[in-house]
């Protein structure tokens, strides 16, 4: 049986464009990795794990 997940050339894919956006829980300023749209909330590091995990 092969294991696909070992070995094999690593992908980079360069730094990321990093875009300013205000969390919609906290309020606080945070940047995510993707352009942020106005219809949709957006959630700091900490509120994003706090609502994933609950």
């Amino acid at each position: 049986m092969r294991d696909f997940n070992q070995g094999g050339p690593k992908r980079n894919f360069g730094p990321r464009e990093m875009y300013k956006a205000t969390c919609a829980e906290c309020g606080q300023e945070c940047e995510v990795p993707f352009k942020p749209k106005e219809d949709r909330p957006v959630f700091c590091k900490a509120c994003y794990t706090k609502k994933r995990n609950a």
